[in-house]
């Protein structure tokens, strides 16, 4: 399986950790130094799929995680403030779209509410970290192919309704501004990624059922 647009490592070791031949793309090299990750354009990759199946194998599943720099709904207003700022963020829905052609069996797009929901989709399921044991909110849409919807593993109490860890009295994200802030934001939260690699690696498996 495939984790495009991950440096983390934390998607794709959680399917590694469970037996899954899984690798990691992304234009910047990985964080943890994995061998299993391939530095490069992700839709590069997916036409090495598609042209020579004997250099790359196609992928049964793909989580992709589109930069949401230009799609979140949170800086959708500078695209009326910016000039340029709207043809990124339809260059960035493009590449979603891409991603969604991708040949691949099975997969899921994550990303925060924003564009992508307003001018491809509405996604198939909205999740937050604090439904699988991490105590923070982030709203998290996916968008699905093939997959179940994720159930929660463990949810905290409070609910909704809850202040957590990564928020601030305001209800804003804890993070203080810095070069790296968004790549940290991006992380998948470890509850999320374990129930991804558990819930949809036995679906792939063909162990649990598989939506059309």
């Amino acid at each position: 399986m495939l984790v495009a647009c991950e440096t983390s490592g934390r998607v794709r070791e959680a399917f590694r950790a469970r037996g899954h031949d899984a690798w990691s793309c992304d234009l910047l090299p990985a964080d943890d130094g994995s061998p299993f990750h391939w530095k490069g354009d992700v839709l590069t990759l997916l036409d090495q799929c598609r042209s020579d199946p004997e250099f790359w194998p196609p992928f049964d599943l793909m989580v992709a995680h589109p930069p949401c720099t230009y799609l979140a709904a949170s800086g959708l207003h500078w695209n009326r403030r910016r000039p340029g700022r709207a043809a990124q963020t339809a260059a960035a829905l493009d590449f979603v779209r891409e991603l969604m052609r991708a040949p691949v069996r099975a997969w899921a797009i994550e990303n925060p509410v924003g564009a992508i929901s307003t001018a491809i989709c509405k996604p198939d399921q909205i999740i937050h970290p604090w439904q699988f044991g991490d105590d923070a909110s982030k709203a998290t849409c996916l968008w699905l192919k093939g997959l179940p919807l994720l159930r929660p593993t463990n949810v905290l109490p409070g609910g909704r309704k809850a202040r957590r860890a990564n928020q601030t009295a305001s209800g804003q994200n804890r993070l203080p501004p810095s070069p790296d802030r968004w790549k940290l934001r991006s992380v998948t939260y470890p509850g999320i990624a374990a129930a991804m690699a558990d819930q949809w690696g036995a679906a792939l498996a063909g162990r649990e059922g598989v939506a059309a």
